[in-house]
C-alpha cells in the first residue's frame, strides 16, 4: 500500500519499489511507474496501484471422476502482472487518496478468475479420468492441464497476468474411500512385513544351527585333540618309565659290578692276609717247635699275664703256693 501525507489541499505519494502507480490529472497520465514519488491534488487526480511482484493464488476445490468418486485437488498457482496499463484499464486498482487503500478488492478479482479458469480446465481432465487413476496420476496430468490451459488462455492475457508457475500439492479422495483404497496396500504392506519377519526368524535359526552346528564340531574336534593329547601323554609316560628301567637297570648292573669288583678286591686282600698270617703263624709255630715245655708255659704266662686287666691286690693262698713250688721242684728234677 503506498505512503500518501496529507498537506492541506496536497497530498504527497510514495510507492513500494513493487508497486507500479499510475496518476491520471485530470484524465492525463501524469506519473506511470514504479517506486513513484510525487505530489498531487486529490480533487482532479486518479491513481491507481498494481502490484507487479509475484503472488500467489491457493487453490482448492473439488472434482468428480469418470467412476463418480469425489476428490479434492489442491494447488497453488504464482502469477503477476506482466501488464500495469492493462491491469488498470481491466481491473479496479484505484486507491484512496487520503488513506492509499485499494476502493476494491482487485486482488480478490483476480483470484477468482484464476481459480475459475484452473478449476475448468482441472474439472474437465479429472472427469475423464478413474479414481485411481487420479490419485496415482492426478498431480502431475492437472498440473500439466492448468498449465496449458491457463496459458492459452485469451483472458490471461487480456487482463495484462503472467502465469509463473503451477503446483499441485494434492489429489486426495473422501476419507473413507481412500482408507478403502489403503486397505489393500496396507495388507500388502502387512504381508510382506510378515513374510521379512518369518524369513528373519527363519535366516535366524538356520544360523543358530550353523552356530550350533558349528559349536559341535569345535567340541568334537577338542575330544578328537584332546584324546590325541591322552594319548601322547601316555606315550610319554611309557617312553618315560623304559627310560626309568633302564636307566634303573644300568645303575644296578653298574653298582652290580661294582660290588662284584669290591668283593673281588676284598677276597683278594682277605686272601692275602691270610696267606701272610698263615705264614707268619707256621714261622713261629716253627720257631716255638724246638722250644722247652717250661719256656713255653713262662711265655704263655707272660702274655696272659699281659692281656689281663689291671690287678690292684694279689691274694697268695697256702694251697696255691704248695701246688707252685711242688710243679718247680718237679721241673728242677
Amino acid at each position: 500500500m503506498a505512503d500518501i501525507t496529507k498537506f492541506w489541499f496536497l497530498r504527497h505519494l510514495r510507492a513500494n519499489p513493487t508497486a507500479h502507480i499510475r496518476h491520471l490529472n485530470r484524465a492525463r497520465l501524469a506519473h506511470d511507474g514504479t517506486g513513484q514519488a510525487f505530489w498531487f491534488r486529490p480533487l482532479n487526480a486518479a491513481v491507481s496501484e498494481i502490484p507487479v511482484d509475484d503472488r500467489e493464488q491457493p487453490l482448492l476445490f473439488h472434482a468428480r471422476t469418470v467412476d463418480f468418486q469425489d476428490v479434492t485437488v489442491q494447488a497453488t498457482i504464482t502469477y503477476r502482472v506482466a501488464d500495469p496499463a492493462i491491469a488498470a484499464a481491466r481491473i479496479d486498482f484505484s486507491i484512496d487518496p487520503d488513506t492509499g487503500a485499494w476502493r476494491a478488492r482487485p486482488l480478490e478479482q483476480v483470484g477468482g478468475l484464476l481459480t475459475e479458469l484452473a478449476q475448468q480446465h482441472a474439472l474437465d481432465l479429472v472427469a475423464r479420468m478413474t479414481l485411481p487413476q487420479a490419485l496415482a496420476e492426478g498431480m502431475a496430468s492437472v498440473r500439466e492441464r492448468i498449465a496449458r490451459g491457463l496459458g492459452n488462455d485469451q483472458r490471461i492475457v487480456d487482463t495484462g497476468l503472467a502465469i509463473i508457475d503451477i503446483r499441485v500439492v494434492a489429489v486426495r479422495a473422501e476419507p473413507d474411500v481412500e482408507r478403502a483404497l489403503q486397505t489393500p496396500m496396507r495388507e500388502q504392506v502387512q504381508q510382506d512385513s510378515d513374510k521379512a519377519t518369518f524369513e528373519r526368524r527363519a535366516l535366524a535359526v538356520e544360523r543358530e544351527r550353523a552356530i550350533a552346528e558349528n559349536e559341535l564340531q569345535n567340541q568334537i574336534e577338542l575330544a578328537r585333540r584332546e584324546e590325541q593329547l591322552v594319548a601322547q601323554k601316555g606315550q610319554n609316560e611309557r617312553r618315560r618309565a623304559t627310560e626309568a628301567v633302564a636307566a634303573n637297570q644300568v645303575h644296578t648292573e653298574a653298582k652290580a659290578a661294582q660290588q662284584r669288583l669290591l668283593a673281588d678286591a676284598e677276597a683278594d686282600s682277605t686272601r692275602v692276609v691270610g696267606l701272610a698270617a698263615a705264614d707268619i703263624e707256621t714261622a713261629r709255630l716253627a720257631a716255638y717247635r724246638d722250644v722247652d715245655t717250661h719256656i713255653l708255659l713262662a711265655l704263655a704266662m707272660e702274655k696272659l699275664a699281659g692281656n689281663l686287666p689291671e690287678i690292684g691286690t694279689v691274694n697268695v693262698t697256702p694251697d696255691l703256693v704248695t701246688a707252685l713250688l711242688s710243679r718247680l721242684a718237679t721241673a728242677g728234677t
